[in-house]
């Protein structure tokens, strides 16, 4: 089955706002976001998607590359310019968009990050602080800010990995508050790092008591909503479960053993030009080598270039697979 058409519906809210001059919307527009894991690594997978999905805005994270290292000729070359926010060996948020790109923050307007690539000092276990690191570039594009955020992972709940996580999103909240209008055309997307409930993970007692799943990462989760965010996967998939990151380890993927971390929030006049919602789960198929999350993508106003998301017939496949481990 392709995309859109999997049984998708548009989210109860209210009428689409009208079009007009002064509001410069790009209309037709597809967002996606990914976690590309290397975006010198993935570059190829990359460029393959852009075709695949043609989306007009694409959010990625943990490029993993330095500013003068990204890859801008290819992407213009596909017809995209490309923002890119890095630091090196580590993070690295990036914004490809075919729609334009304008007013451009980085790091919540807090000034440089840190240089983690070649010659750079040797930074310690001891030294958790995320807002040295390049994990936020936003820019309006097609008439919509747009936000790409890769929350930190937290490694070990309460550790200071984790303590640093919450703050992480306590500042993300903070730049809500203080320099955005939930009014306003607005979508904050990337690799949050929480699965907001327990239908968003494979297996919510195993994973119980992990970082992912906690209530205080949960809670910042839902803070931002109460801001005036909205999920739209989850607005426009009620009950349906799915996920964005699959662990490499020999048949997570296979057996569907996942979570979904990967997210498209959203400002109610964005919400109400969603079409539907999809994970691209071929994306994380194949050669050459895939990230180990799969696109998430949004549609406005009418669907965008049709592709196969590869879930047709998959709970059999997955129920079998996890059927024959346990036998």
């Amino acid at each position: 089955m392709t995309f859109p058409g999997h049984g998708s519906r548009r989210p109860a809210t209210p009428p689409r706002p009208r079009v007009t001059a002064a509001t410069r919307y790009a209309v037709t527009m597809r967002i996606a976001t990914w976690n590309v894991n290397s975006l010198r690594a993935r570059l190829e997978k990359v460029e393959w998607w852009l075709g695949r999905a043609a989306p007009d805005v694409l959010l990625m994270q943990e490029t993993k590359l330095a500013d003068d290292d990204a890859p801008v000729l290819p992407f213009r070359m596909l017809g995209y310019e490309l923002l890119h926010h890095g630091e090196g060996r580590w993070n690295g948020v990036a914004i490809a968009s075919r729609v334009g790109i304008e007013d451009v923050i980085t790091n919540f307007g807090d000034g440089p990050v840190r240089n983690s690539g070649p010659g750079a000092p040797a930074i310690g276990e001891e030294d958790v602080d995320p807002f040295d690191e390049a994990r936020m570039v936003s820019a309006v594009c097609g008439g919509v800010r747009v936000a790409s955020v890769y929350a930190p992972n937290g490694r070990v709940v309460d550790s200071p990995w984790y303590e640093g996580k919450l703050r992480w999103f306590a500042r993300l909240a903070r730049w809500l508050a203080e320099t955005q209008d939930p009014a306003a055309p607005l979508l904050v997307g990337g690799d949050f790092n929480v699965a907001p409930a327990d239908e968003d993970v494979w297996d919510a007692a195993a994973a119980h008591g992990g970082t992912h799943v906690s209530e205080p990462e949960r809670a910042a989760f839902r803070a931002l909503l109460g801001w005036g965010l909205a999920d739209t996967w989850r607005a426009a998939n009620p009950g349906l479960r799915r996920f964005t990151w699959w662990d490499y380890r020999a048949g997570n993927f296979q057996r569907n053993e996942g979570m979904r971390i990967d997210h498209l929030l959203a400002s109610l006049p964005v919400v109400a030009r969603v079409v539907a919602v999809e994970v691209d789960r071929e994306a994380r198929k194949g050669t050459p080598t895939p990230s180990d999350h799969a696109p998430l993508v949004v549609d406005l106003d009418e669907p965008g270039k049709a592709f196969d998301a590869g879930w047709a017939g998959s709970e059999e496949r997955f129920a079998a697979r996890r059927a024959a481990r346990t036998a």
